[in-house]
Formats: C-alpha cells, structure tokens, sequence
C-alpha cells in the first residue's frame, strides 16, 4: 500500500475511534492558556484519573497566572499536595511569576520561548501551544507512542522517538491539531487496555518505580509538614514521618540543598518563597 494511503487509513481509525469513545475532561473545555498550562504540567508523570480533582481544586484556587504568581508557595504546595512530584508546583508558580513579570500575564505563543521557562521541556512547550494556541506542534508523550509503535513498529524493538517523530509529523491534522492530539491519546489509553502497553517497546521505556515507602514519599511528607507548620526542629520531622532517621535527615538536606526549604537561626524550618 502506498505510503500516503497508510496515513489516510491510519487517520481514519483514530478520527472513528475518537468520535466513537472520546474521554472527557474540564481541562478539554478550554483553551485557555494558563488552565493548559497547569493540566500539561500536572499531568507529567501522572496518571489522569489522580490529576481530575485536583486540577479543579488547583485552578478554583489559583484561576489565572496573576493569582497564582501572587500566591505564597507554601499556599500552592498545600493545594497541590496528592499529586507528588512537588517540584512541579514549584515550577508552576516560578512559571506564573515569569509570564506576569515578563510578558504582561499573556502566555507566549512560543515552543523555543517555552522551552526557557522551569519545568517545560521540548515535549511541553510542543503540547501548550497545540492545545493551548491549536498549532500543529509535533511532540510524544506515553500515549502517542503507544499509537504509534503499535500501529507502525509492531514487530520492532526499542524503538526511539526520533524514529516516531517524522510519523506523528507526517500524520498530523494541520488545522485541527489540538483535536488530533486528543484523539491520539484516547486510542493509546484504549490500546494499552486492550493489547498491552506498546510503549515497553520503546527505547526510552522505563518503568516507574513504586511510590510507597520511596524517597519520594518522604519528601513530599516534609514538605507538607513545614507547609502546614512553620515550627519544625529536626526532631519533630524525624519523630513525625517515623523512618530511618539519617534517611530523613538526608532527604532534608537535599531539599535544602534545592532550594526548597531553609533552616531559620530557631533551629525549625520553612518554605523558600519563589524568586524568578
């Protein structure tokens, strides 16, 4: 079969697989930019159904990029506790601070520009601007490459991205991209339910390791606790998250060290406020 009759069958099953059992999502319903923004960053390295409620809670909370810039980071890792990795609502309100501060509260339409800003790698700034400007970005995320390994590399192992990317470039809908994209990502999500996850076929496959009774965990504990408390010794946090005591004392210099908390001339500690 010719090659550009491939593409055309191929779009065809993703556009009737979308029409057919298209998900939704309140971060679907808007294109927004700044609600863009927080879902994408949200939804790195996250599962769906864990981002849902709280990217509601975050943006009833922090509604546009002046609120949230204008927020203590104490307040914003409050609301984004549940969803770890808690260097992403710090990259969030560092992002906030610059678009208020630095392009008058307007989101640039931009991916080289985006890609400057924390926590926006090439595939981010790829994805805000097709979901938050409708620009035929290419980019892969999970669910993309799962389509596109299935559908293209069945019989391959590790499979890279750069052998992906022309397919998804050359495959996608230029005038409705943003669309496209969702499309994509619901046939992944139903392929991997249907068939396994394809993406194990990738070379950059690597699994998550489990999050209970991680560092990980531990951080995101302290964390919470100075949030809610200024007050804090050593000992309070070491008693309170109730682990090995040197792994803990670790884990607090590391987030010293990155800037996220800081030992006052007390003896307790507190949450660093944001500086662009």
């Amino acid at each position: 079969m010719h090659t550009i009759q491939i593409f055309d069958t191929f779009c065809a099953t993703i556009w009737g697989f979308y029409r057919a059992n298209r998900r939704s999502f309140a971060w679907r319903n808007t294109d927004n930019p700044y609600s863009v923004v927080v879902s994408e960053i949200m939804l790195q390295q996250t599962q769906t159904h864990r981002v849902i409620a709280k990217y509601e809670e975050f943006v009833a909370t922090f509604p546009t990029f002046q609120v949230l810039a204008a927020a203590p980071l104490r307040d914003v890792l409050l609301v984004w506790q549940g969803l770890g990795y808690y260097r992403r609502a710090r990259y969030l309100h560092q992002i906030a601070q610059i678009v208020v501060d630095d392009y008058d509260g307007i989101l640039p339409n931009d991916t080289q520009l985006l890609e400057t800003f924390p926590g926006i790698g090439s595939a981010t700034a790829a994805s805000i601007c097709a979901f938050a400007f409708n620009r035929p970005t290419p980019f892969i995320e999970t669910n993309i490459r799962t389509v596109f390994i299935h559908s293209f590399f069945s019989d391959k192992e590790g499979v890279s991205d750069k052998e992906i990317m022309p397919l998804v470039a050359a495959t996608m809908d230029k005038e409705n991209a943003r669309e496209w994209y969702y499309a994509l990502m619901d046939y992944g999500v139903w392929l991997k339910a249907e068939h396994g996850n394809a993406s194990r076929k990738s070379a950059h496959y690597a699994k998550q390791s489990k999050f209970e009774g991680s560092d990980r965990q531990i951080r995101a504990k302290i964390l919470k606790l100075i949030a809610q408390q200024d007050n804090l010794t050593d000992k309070c946090i070491v008693s309170t998250i109730n682990k090995e005591v040197e792994r803990t004392e670790k884990i607090v210099q590391q987030l010293i060290s990155e800037q996220f908390i800081v030992k006052t001339v007390s003896g307790t500690y507190k949450i660093v406020e944001n500086n662009k």
